[in-house]
């Protein structure tokens, strides 16, 4: 068995990590042609990958130009421990409120935060933000802990 195929996350792993790790790097292009790699926080559901940003953010206005972006959430130390899922995929921006309310629910909810006990500014801000929807077209994923130290 070749490298890659050990070292990949079964759907049910990539899952449970997602769920565990909430926290990727989005990378968008810019003007420039270079990326521009920003931490967002995200919820995976129905397939799909959400965040929310504010409508005039620098990544919002890259993926207005290009909507092709790239999602990596990781974790690890050493090179041994590192662990991952990569997403790539078109990017479709919501501009309702009502989907930005949804997404911060959905997200204090995959956090296990009661409803009465969230923040209210980021619920206020909603009509200034939008959200960011990616459909992946292609999932990566890796697990350098199956190699058993064999690296």
């Amino acid at each position: 068995m070749n490298r890659r195929r050990q070292i990949r996350l079964t759907p049910e792993e990539q899952a449970a990590f997602l769920r565990e790790h909430r926290k990727a790097a989005l990378a968008t292009i810019g003007k420039d042609g270079f990326p521009h790699v920003v931490a967002m926080n995200f919820v995976a559901k129905d397939g799909a990958f959400y965040m929310t940003s504010y409508g005039k953010a620098q990544k919002v206005l890259n993926i207005r130009r290009n909507p092709k972006v790239a999602l990596m959430v990781e974790a690890g130390d050493s090179y041994g421990e590192l662990r991952g899922v990569m997403i790539r995929g078109d990017c479709e921006i919501l501009e309702e409120a009502d989907a930005v309310r949804g997404v911060f629910a959905a997200m204090a909810e995959a956090r296990g935060t009661p409803a009465r006990e969230r923040p209210r500014g980021s619920v206020d801000s909603a009509p200034k933000r939008v959200v960011l929807k990616i459909v992946p077209e292609k999932i990566t994923s890796w697990d350098h802990r199956k190699l058993g130290g064999a690296y």
